[in-house]
């Protein structure tokens, strides 16, 4: 199983670590953030493929900062996939 620990940039959480084993994303956990909304986001986005996740969450932004929390997981889990 492969690990990072991702620092966010432009977010309110602040780091998101993420797990992941045969290209699916499992376990993520954020620190800082609005903490229901993320943990819904983990919990969604377990044993999904980390291209799903990618397609569904990728360029999300929040009141109107050019990135959210869910686009900050998806660079988080390309640079899991590089690793």
């Amino acid at each position: 199983m492969k690990k990072i620990v991702y620092k966010t940039v432009g977010t309110c959480s602040q780091v998101i670590e993420v797990s992941g084993e045969n290209g699916c994303v499992v376990d993520v956990r954020f620190y800082g953030g609005c903490n229901g909304n993320l943990q819904g986001i983990s919990s969604l986005v377990r044993g999904m493929r980390y291209e799903d996740v990618l397609e569904r969450l990728n360029g999300i932004s929040c009141n109107g900062k050019p990135t959210s929390c869910p686009d900050q997981l998806c660079r988080a889990i390309e640079q899991l996939m590089k690793e």
